[in-house]
């Protein structure tokens, strides 16, 4: 609220601000009251304005001046209860909070339950001392400024940023700092990042309009799977198609609850989205056929990234958007990236910090600059990453199955090995696959005996997989391999590896391979341990007699015969996709054949409960 005008008051539009300063007579007279000569900062402001009326929006309203201010004395007993809380091994900073109360020199002389409090003990080389504001009636810990100076300038900071939506409110710091978003914009255009983010980082702690958009779109590709927000970007002319998607992804994750829906409903209509187009969009998100689609050069790049990233080649796929990005065009001015792009189902997941960092260095929009050095590729060649550690197989179990089938489609396959009307699903994550995996086994049309896959599908090279990471089966007596009827499509191959139930990290207690083409089975072996089961021609160079004998090279034999089915037949498998991607799956047919008469079979089965 404006104040009444006085003597020497220092005024921005209507609103008294400050007061004539002390001299430094009146200075030096209250730090020999104080017994403290008061630091640098606060001493230079005494001088200009001898107190100050700050924005009520901040909590205090008033600093006052040299005869005002005195010690806070601690009067609500704030220290023992700090003292409390500091534990056996305090911080240097949780022991200078817990005694900053009985020392700190108060500021304020007028405020919402906010105090202002100088603290001697915490003071910098320079004699600045720390100045902490404490909310009183928010039960937080104090906010901290390393100076007086360092407060006020963020006071100033948000004197502006909450006039900032006034179109009347112009001076030349709100002039500075629209020039320097505009600065920031076009660097960020050229791929120079770095050098955008200080300047839109001040420029936001002024409110200035579109500063604090531009910095979460750079701050959302080099941290690409967290949430940012993007205001009423939204609702720009041709920036729906791309931020939508983008400020939908979060809540499409949080689950289909229909009072949260119509909270972020409500939140899209305020922004100017209509209520059917965001629940279109929601909706493609959460079943995933949400599609990235943008015009132009850039579009067609998008396209054939993804019939390469949909089934599993994600290197591939990049590489074609990595060529195509000096082209992208903005849709809107206030887009400086690609952002759409993150939230397709398919392409969302390739954006990895390392190829965000990538994105945001490279040119595009028309602009000019030097082009990065491009991200590393990021599946290794084969299969050998599968007998590595654990964390090379994240999302996945210990144990694994795979079908490969040599020259066909993948979209085959489930006509080859899939159960009675099985089809694609839409693009799902690892996590997802093996909630699917689990629950076959509860359906009423599952027979106890049998052993379906939910296997995950992609394309390697000139071979089609279909492939189970997750180790729920055991491979048992009445194992019946798939290969035969996948060979129907083409020369067919059948991996198992089981680990067991007890070490994910521990050598296979059983290994398979088998090897059919035209329906019938070529060669096979299953290794149990030091006993080896074997029929057919085995080739030379995948003979499991050689492969998992002991050998001073410290290599397993799981590690030999994977990286001898890479060079001998050359299978391989997308790690990236399969770990932290999203591929179409389906279930297969049983791997296990039913009981013959005479063989009997136990079936067991666990129920989590709450006690």
């Amino acid at each position: 609220m404006p104040r009444p005008e006085r003597e020497g008051d220092r005024r921005t539009g209507s609103v008294v601000l400050g007061r004539a300063g002390a001299d430094e007579a009146a200075v030096a007279a209250a730090e020999e009251r104080l017994g403290q000569r008061l630091p640098p900062s606060y001493r230079q402001f005494l001088s200009v304005s001898d107190g100050w009326y700050v924005d009520q929006m901040a909590g205090v309203y008033r600093l006052g001046g040299v005869a005002d201010i005195d010690w806070f004395g601690d009067p609500y007993g704030m220290t023992p209860m700090y003292e409390r809380d500091l534990g056996a091994d305090p911080s240097p900073e949780e022991t200078l909070l817990a005694g900053m109360w009985r020392r700190a020199l108060r500021l304020e002389t007028d405020s919402d339950m906010t105090y202002a409090l100088l603290d001697p003990g915490d003071r910098d080389e320079d004699g600045e001392w720390a100045l902490y504001v404490y909310k009183g009636w928010s039960g937080e810990f104090p906010d901290r400024y390393p100076s007086f100076r360092a407060y006020m300038e963020a006071m100033y900071r948000h004197f502006h940023a909450t006039r900032a939506e006034r179109a009347d409110f112009v001076n030349s710091t709100t002039r500075e700092q629209d020039a320097r978003v505009e600065r920031a914009r076009l660097l960020a255009l050229r791929g120079r990042h770095e050098e955008a983010v200080p300047l839109l980082e001040e420029a936001s702690g002024f409110g200035r309009p579109h500063s604090a958009v531009l910095l979460n779109q750079i701050r959302h590709f080099l941290a690409p799977h967290r949430s940012r927000g993007y205001g009423g970007l939204v609702a720009e002319p041709g920036c729906l198609p791309e931020v939508l998607p983008v400020e939908a992804m979060e809540r499409a994750r949080d689950g289909r609850r229909p009072d949260g829906d119509d909270h972020w409903l409500g939140m899209m209509a305020a922004r100017g989205v209509a209520r059917e187009t965001a629940e279109a969009v929601l909706g493609a998100l959460r079943d995933g056929s949400h599609r990235y689609a943008p015009r132009g050069a850039w579009g067609r790049a998008v396209a054939e990234a993804r019939e390469s990233a949909r089934w599993g080649a994600g290197d591939a796929a990049w590489r074609v958007l990595r060529e195509a990005l000096p082209r992208w065009e903005q849709p809107g001015p206030g887009l400086i990236v690609p952002l759409g792009l993150l939230a397709d189902p398919v392409l969302g997941p390739l954006v990895t910090p390392e190829r965000g960092r990538e994105v945001l260095a490279t040119p595009r929009a028309g602009q000019r600059g030097p082009v990065p050095v491009p991200a590393p590729d990021l599946d290794p060649p084969g299969l050998g990453w599968l007998a590595e550690p654990a964390a090379h197989r994240a999302s996945l179990g210990g144990g694994y199955r795979g079908v490969w089938v040599e020259g066909v489609d993948p979209a085959r396959l489930p006509g080859l090995i899939g159960e009675e009307g099985a089809v694609l699903s839409s693009p799902l994550r690892p996590f997802d696959v093996s909630r699917l995996a689990v629950g076959v086994h509860g359906r009423e049309d599952v027979e106890p005996w049998e052993d379906r896959a939910v296997v995950s599908v992609g394309r390697s090279g000139s071979w089609a997989f279909a492939f189970d990471g997750y180790g729920h089966s055991r491979f048992g007596p009445r194992f019946r391999s798939p290969a035969a009827a996948a060979s129907a499509g083409g020369r067919a191959v059948v991996v198992w590896c089981d680990r067991g139930p007890g070490d994910p990290e521990g050598p296979p207690v059983a290994f398979h391979l088998s090897v059919a083409e035209g329906g019938t089975e070529l060669y096979a072996f299953t290794v149990r341990g030091t006993e080896t089961e074997r029929s057919g021609a085995i080739p030379e160079a995948l003979d499991p007699d050689r492969l998992f004998a002991p050998g001073a090279d410290g290599v397993g034999g799981e590690r030999r015969v994977l990286d001898a089915l890479y060079g001998e037949l050359g299978l391989a498998l997308p790690r990236f996709a399969l770990t932290r991607g999203r591929l179409p799956a389906f279930t297969t047919r049983s791997w296990t054949r039913a009981p013959r008469e005479g063989e009997r079979f136990a079936h067991l089965s666990f129920t989590r409960t709450r006690r």
